[in-house]
């Protein structure tokens, strides 16, 4: 269990044990695995018009039910697996976020195909390097920018669903794009020196 106590952290999880240990330990380090990578495509997908509470509490479900988030399981699911999920109580059983999750798959895999990892694809629109929004704790968040309009718009064009500028910036921020924690959280301090301490050992 993390303590919430004489810690300054963004606002967003509150009080729950789930959403503080997600904020703590994952939101904004960056993320170069291909495979951790697609889980959050498919999070993010899933989390259109929902809240992320909702669909971290049923993370587990997902990884279950989605082959522990392996593209290439998942962009072979048979219409028998495709009604196992539609009857699923644990995950959100939407027909379309389904089938568009199993149609991602197969577009991830041709990103793959043509760049030799998804990795090398995604961080191009921020030129591989994470944005450090330095957004004060008073300011409204953030749930657009120009990187993520340009993430949408190939993403789009390359037949991924559930791809718009708000999910791309919500993917960004979790995969560690965009260091989006507010100045008076200590994790945006902890990113950057981690980011200093990548950019020193790769020079």
């Amino acid at each position: 269990m993390i303590s919430t106590n004489k810690i300054q952290r963004c606002a967003w999880p509150a009080n729950d044990e789930q959403m503080i240990d997600y904020h703590d330990r994952e939101w904004g380090i960056p993320l170069h695995d291909d495979r951790k990578l697609f889980e959050f495509i498919i999070l993010d997908a899933f989390q259109a018009g929902l809240s992320w509470r909702t669909i971290l509490h049923k993370r587990e479900n997902f990884r279950k039910a989605f082959a522990h988030f392996d593209p290439e399981k998942v962009s072979r699911f048979t219409d028998k697996e495709v009604e196992k999920l539609k009857n699923n109580p644990g995950i959100i059983r939407n027909k379309r976020k389904i089938a568009a999750t199993i149609s991602n798959a197969k577009c991830f895999l041709q990103v793959q195909k043509e760049y030799g990892t998804f990795d090398k694809y995604i961080w191009k629109f921020v030129a591989y390097n994470t944005i450090v929004t330095n957004r004060g704790a008073t300011e409204p968040p953030l749930t657009q920018s120009p990187e993520s309009e340009a993430m949408s718009k190939d993403l789009k064009k390359r037949g991924f669903k559930f791809a718009g500028p708000t999910i791309c910036y919500a993917f960004m921020q979790a995969a560690g794009m965009i260091n989006d924690h507010n100045t008076s959280c200590f994790r945006q301090k902890e990113i950057n020196n981690l980011l200093k301490e990548r950019k020193d050992d790769s020079t």
